[in-house]
């Protein structure tokens, strides 16, 4: 397959790791910011190939790992109201509030349904026009075109029952804030190439010049992985600190113009908090005041949560790189993907649920 095998090569990944050995002089701490990578990097044992001193810290690159626990509790809490359908990409339902899920809810008797796009929702909404349908609208870039695009068609199509429940996160200022952090210990970044394909990688250039870190842009194969290691091991033992792209097969330096133009249209930069992380200026995405009547959480007036994170759950600490999921006492025990405490356990992109998948072991 086209894209896929190519880049699963044994033959080239051993290459790969001896040029990272003949190339490396000193210990390096790189961070890859997206999920998706870090399944790879878990499930195919990269992390572990690695020489001796380079050191992959898993970072916050799971967007519904960082939705923030209010939000989770704002979902529950509209999903369960008389009237209303509650939809989601099938990630969600499972991930813990404070007191339970959106699964929770659909045994309940909540009509929660999960989508596969957020257009699906606004058919919903034309074809049950006595009831409100809501889209919880979480994620990084790469799906805030797709959910501008279903506000633009409700608005344009003058549909009144549709809403959205809007949990958007931004990739660099989340690497700003890292970096800013006084524990930090990262000295290079592998951004995620799918974010990139949609924004480009402009933004990360001042970021690169300002923090003296090198940022690779990758992909999600483990040949992709390899390479954006060897690049930004390349950087840092030649005193560089650039942006470079290895998934130029996907990725341009401006991205997807039409995409950003739809984003720009329907969403404004604003302050949002992280689960686990905390609030961080100018890092999400919320609705333009013109596209107001669409706000779910200003249609649904949700009052007196009390939200609570699990007592055993040490998840901020693994979305900040700071701890493994080994190193947590629940892990694997009282906390699985069956019965998870903390939202990494639960999604595709949690770092708990690479490292339960990969059979990792919990540290003694």
């Amino acid at each position: 397959m086209k894209y896929l095998d190519e880049y699963r090569d044994p033959r080239l990944a051993r290459r790969l790791l001896a040029d990272l050995r003949s190339v490396a002089t000193s210990p390096w701490t790189i961070m890859e910011v997206c999920g998706g990578q870090t399944h790879t990097i878990v499930r195919q044992g990269i992390d572990e190939l690695l020489p001796a001193g380079i050191r992959m810290i898993h970072g916050p690159g799971c967007p519904v790992c960082v939705t923030p626990l209010e939000t989770i509790d704002k979902a529950i809490a509209i999903a369960g109201r008389p009237g209303v359908i509650f939809t989601s990409f099938g990630d969600m339902l499972r991930v813990p509030g404070s007191t339970g899920d959106l699964v929770g809810v659909k045994a309940r008797g909540g009509d929660v349904r999960v989508v596969y796009s957020p257009l699906d929702a606004v058919r919903l909404a034309l074809a049950h026009p006595d009831r409100q349908v809501v889209f919880f609208a979480v994620g990084f870039e790469t799906t805030a075109p797709a959910n501008a695009m279903a506000v633009l068609h409700a608005a344009h199509a003058r549909i009144r029952n549709f809403s959205v429940l809007v949990s958007h996160v931004l990739v660099p200022p989340a690497i700003t804030a890292i970096l800013d952090a006084p524990d930090n210990q990262v000295q290079a970044f592998l951004a995620a190439g799918h974010v990139c394909a949609v924004m480009g990688f402009t933004e990360y250039e001042p970021i690169a010049a300002r923090y003296r870190v090198p940022i690779v842009v990758t992909g999600f194969e483990p040949l992709d992985l390899l390479e954006g290691i060897l690049m930004a091991v390349r950087q840092l033992e030649d005193g560089r600190a650039e942006v470079e792209n290895q998934y130029a097969r996907a990725v341009r330096r401006t991205g997807n113009t039409a995409a950003q133009d739809a984003i720009r249209e329907v969403f404004t930069v604003s302050t949002r908090t992280w689960r686990g992380i905390g609030e961080i200026p100018a890092s999400g995405l919320a609705l333009a005041p013109r596209y107001a009547e669409f706000d779910a959480e200003r249609r649904f007036v949700v009052d007196g949560l009390s939200t609570a994170e699990h007592p055993a759950c040490i998840a901020g600490d693994i979305l900040r790189g700071i701890r493994l999921p080994t190193d947590c006492a629940a892990y694997g025990t009282t906390c699985t993907p069956r019965t998870p405490l903390g939202a990494p356990m639960v999604s595709a992109e949690g770092t708990c649920a690479a490292f339960y998948s990969a059979g990792r072991t919990r540290h003694e």
